[in-house]
């Protein structure tokens, strides 16, 4: 190897490396982006009704700052007190449910019982884990800065975003050579079309199933509809795991009056989504996400995991974002730039 070649390989190991110590920022400046993309197509709708560029930016601020606003002075203050009630009642719902079936399992045979696991067996392998990933996350940020700096920084970098994007995106793709620079910025706006369908998809079921939740829960007489709905919502942005969590509070709390309406609570949670599913197949997905790119359910399993471990738990709720954007850039440049020209020259 060439002297020219091992300073190139040195070089890109301590890149590598620099980007592995800085990968918590890096997560921070994905969000931003993340979020800077979805504001621009409501920018760019404002300027294509003839507003400038600089108003419709500052008018879909002050419209994002309005939503939140509005959204921590009505909901979250009694959200934040329903919320340990709830934990509360899930724990006190799923000890009900331990002894209910173990209680029918007795029926079955006696002698299963002992075969069953107990709860300290059940949990102890899963605390290394668990451990693992609320120890990670932004930590750095949040040890040095605090959550209400690491969530200001987090908005100017998405504001500055909002202002130029064009800038930061020329910016990104002089860093590659000029002639895969036209490739780069093809897979840039492949990335901008497949987020945008996934995350008009996912904020649509939070909403819904929100709201369909409280409605429900409320029908019911449920204690704590509200921290019940809201978290239900929050639940549905992770995919595959985040419908089956959702589930879990209502249920078991539920289970604590009576089983029949534990069982109507599963079956009501089950319908919601169902009819979410329809109405986003029928109306949503054909109006506005047409494109919309999607991941097998297995391999969205695995990105959680696998992002998970390495960023935490904010890793592991931007898993379908980051596994997306993954895949449109092995697709674009594994397989149809090296993979699919891969000839072997017979010596």
């Amino acid at each position: 190897m060439k002297f020219s070649q091992w300073v190139g390989f040195v070089i890109l190991a301590f890149c590598i490396y620099l980007l592995w110590k800085i990968r918590e920022l890096l997560l921070l400046l994905f969000t931003a982006a993340i979020i800077a993309n979805f504001l621009n197509h409501g920018v760019q709708l404002l300027q294509r009704m003839g507003m400038k560029r600089g108003y419709a930016v500052l008018s879909s601020i002050l419209l994002l700052l309005a939503i939140l606003s509005a959204f921590f002075w009505l909901i979250i203050p009694p959200f934040a007190e329903q919320l340990p009630e709830l934990f509360k009642l899930v724990a006190l719902g799923i000890d009900q449910l331990i002894i209910s079936t173990k209680d029918f399992i007795s029926r079955l045979d006696p002698k299963l019982i002992d075969a069953l696991p107990t709860n300290q067996e059940i949990i102890k392998p899963l605390q290394p884990l668990l451990q693992k990933i609320a120890g990670q996350g932004l930590l750095v940020f949040y040890a040095t800065l605090g959550i209400p700096l690491t969530l200001l920084l987090l908005f100017a970098l998405t504001f500055m975003l909002l202002a130029n994007p064009s800038a930061y995106r020329q910016g990104f793709i002089r860093l590659f050579p000029s002639f895969y620079r036209p490739k780069i910025n093809h897979i840039l706006k492949e990335c901008d079309r497949s987020l945008q369908g996934v995350l008009t998809s996912i904020l649509f079921q939070m909403v819904m199933i929100s709201l369909l939740s409280f409605i429900g829960l409320s029908i019911l007489s449920m204690p704590l509809t509200l921290a019940q709905a809201m978290l239900a919502g929050i639940l549905t942005f992770i995919p595959n795991i985040g419908p089956v969590l959702s589930l879990i509070p209502p249920v078991t709390i539920a289970l604590l009056e009576n089983s029949w309406k534990s069982v109507t609570v599963f079956i009501l949670y089950i319908i919601f989504y169902i009819v979410i599913q329809m109405i986003e197949n029928k109306l949503l997905t054909p109006l506005v996400i047409k494109n919309r790119k999607s991941i097998l359910p297995a391999l969205t399993l695995l990105s959680q995991v696998f992002f998970a471990s390495f960023f935490g738990v904010l890793g592991f709720f931007l898993a379908l974002p980051l596994a997306l954007v993954s895949q449109v850039w092995l697709k674009e440049v594994l397989v149809k730039d090296i993979l699919d020209r891969w000839k072997v020259h017979n010596s």
